[in-house]
């Protein structure tokens, strides 16, 4: 899956780009500008860049510099396929993006009188104003100190790929179309290329509440795969509900975990058993770091490196315990997931 952040000047074509990957390319877009003007509206606010800019702030400061489009990352990563988030503005957006897998950073961006003309022309509520007021409008958000706050300039900056859209909306498809050549074929790492298989192993699993895959590789050759569900033979969460119980963690939390499944790195380790496979010095994939349980298991088996897609919150004592027994364990990414439904 590809994330594809969109920034630049006021109407330079943003949408446009939007637009062209929707309807080409199949991209689900997901946008910063209309998750304000939703929350403008519950406010009872007037819809104008002021209250964007007034609102927009006012989250970030509350939560974190990159919450909204987390929210929004968040959507897009339930639904597994390709996207946009479209008007990123602040630092702290682009570092937080950065930090996910297959993520790029597109900025647009074009002579002024010509985006001012063009935004008159699309005439959205933040677009009837005059040439100052919109000259204005942009400087205001072209640099800030504050990582809370629109910092166009740096946005544009950090772009992985920046696009001249002084030309037709052809040429501006056509330089978009050379760089999705670039980026949409690139050939995965070793550990991209497993992980992947390691997601697709997690289809196939039967609890909704955690559904998680996992390899087992040894000298980059696949050994076993497993997923999350019950033991053979037995009812499956999907068809009869969960069975729960809750557990105190190492650092005091209370967490609530489904006992009616085996989990991935569990039944990965019982298929290497029962057809004889000797694990000593491979490498298991996964999607969040193992429980305890299976970490113990994974050292128990001799497998020596543990990679994973990302932290799961309650993974510390699993972290540990592989650092004492000398297992590598690495992440894709250093966010913290739940389990849904915790």
């Amino acid at each position: 899956m590809i994330t594809i952040g969109i920034t630049g000047t006021l109407g330079a074509g943003k949408g446009t780009i939007v637009d062209y990957l929707q309807k080409e390319k199949g991209f689900d877009h997901y946008s910063v500008r209309a998750f304000l003007i939703d929350e403008i509206k519950r406010r009872g606010l007037e819809v104008n860049r002021d209250s964007m800019t007034l609102v927009g702030n006012d989250l970030r400061a509350a939560h974190s510099p990159s919450w909204i489009v987390e929210q929004l990352y968040d959507q897009a990563q339930a639904s597994g396929r390709n996207c946009i988030i479209e008007s990123i503005r602040t630092p702290g957006e682009v570092e937080a993006l950065r930090a996910k897998q297959n993520f790029y950073l597109f900025a647009v961006d074009a002579d002024t009188r010509v985006r001012y003309e063009r935004a008159v022309l699309r005439g959205s509520e933040t677009d009837h104003i005059d040439y100052q007021t919109f000259l204005a409008n942009e400087q205001r958000e072209m640099t800030s100190d504050d990582p809370n706050k629109q910092n166009l300039r740096y946005c544009i900056d950090h772009a992985d790929f920046r696009f001249d859209n002084n030309g037709s909306i052809d040429d501006l498809n056509r330089q978009v179309e050379q760089v999705l050549g670039q980026i949409m074929y690139r050939r995965p790492s070793w550990d991209e290329y497993f992980m992947e298989l390691a997601n697709t192993a997690s289809k196939r699993a039967t609890c909704d509440r955690g559904r998680s895959g996992c390899v087992i590789v040894k000298d980059r050759q696949l050994l076993v795969t497993g997923y999350v569900g019950s033991p053979s033979g037995l009812p499956h969460c999907d068809e009869v509900g969960h069975l729960f119980r809750k557990t105190i963690e190492a650092d005091g939390r209370i967490t609530t975990h489904c006992v009616r499944t085996v989990h991935a790195e569990q039944n990965a380790i019982c298929q290497a058993a029962r057809r004889g496979i000797a694990l000593d010095g491979a490498t298991l994939y996964c999607r969040m770091t193992p429980c305890r349980t299976c970490a113990m298991l994974i050292i128990n088996c001799g497998i020596k490196r543990v990679v994973c897609e990302r932290k799961y919150h309650a993974g510390a004592e699993s972290e540990e315990l592989f650092r004492q027994a000398g297992v590598a364990i690495e992440f894709f990414h250093d966010e913290v997931q739940q389990y849904a439904n915790q």
